[in-house]
């Protein structure tokens, strides 16, 4: 028998191809798959990390998106679904995390476009302030959905109406991605870029 390295090694390239497919990314214990169904669209994990306050680990996140993105002009490009998935890691106050999302929103935007969404702002801290506390383990998701809008969901349930306008989905990645970030080396391992 005839050996061929040529088939050998395009063998081995499958193997290693198959082995880099569907393997989920763990980030401080928690698991992020490499895709995620928004809305019947396949997204992918763009990238994953942990939001450090101080010394302490507060929460990992997981960006998904249509295609990869590295920069915060290509997320907001992306026209499809998308998908920002967070697990606690430590238990807060669910009203302190509303102000917190507030302020990095606020931050990260000229005075008079974070006024238009006021309103928004508002019902979101609602949404959070309704939870009481979020433990370690616990799960939120803010999805941006074309032609419905910003979907909410806390371990599980989607919190009321969708937020309609597409700017409160650019505002709310303002906190991760924007020119302030909450944290900087999150906002790298969400655009993709090794630590």
């Amino acid at each position: 028998m005839k050996f061929f390295p040529e088939f050998a090694l395009f063998a081995g390239a499958l193997v290693l191809a198959a082995s880099a497919v569907a393997q989920p990314i763990t980030v401080a214990d928690v698991k992020y798959e490499e895709s995620s169904v928004v809305n019947g669209s396949t997204l992918q994990l763009n990238g994953a990390g942990v939001r450090y306050k101080a010394v302490f680990k507060v929460y990992t996140a997981g960006l998904y998106l249509e295609k990869k993105a590295s920069t915060a002009q290509d997320v907001a490009g992306v026209r499809g679904p998308k998908r920002l998935s967070i697990t606690m890691l430590r238990e807060i106050d669910s009203a302190e995390l509303g102000k917190l999302f507030s302020r990095g929103m606020e931050d990260n935007m000229d005075r008079a476009a974070f006024s238009k969404l006021i309103p928004g702002v508002l019902r979101m801290s609602q949404v959070f302030s309704e939870h009481k506390k979020l433990q370690a383990g616990d799960q939120f998701m803010i999805d941006w959905i074309p032609g419905t809008g910003t979907v909410i969901t806390v371990k599980g349930k989607p919190q009321g109406e969708p937020f309609k306008e597409p700017e409160f989905f650019n505002a709310l990645m303002g906190i991760w991605l924007g020119n302030a970030p909450a944290d900087w080396k999150l906002k790298d391992a969400l655009l993709g870029k090794p630590a």
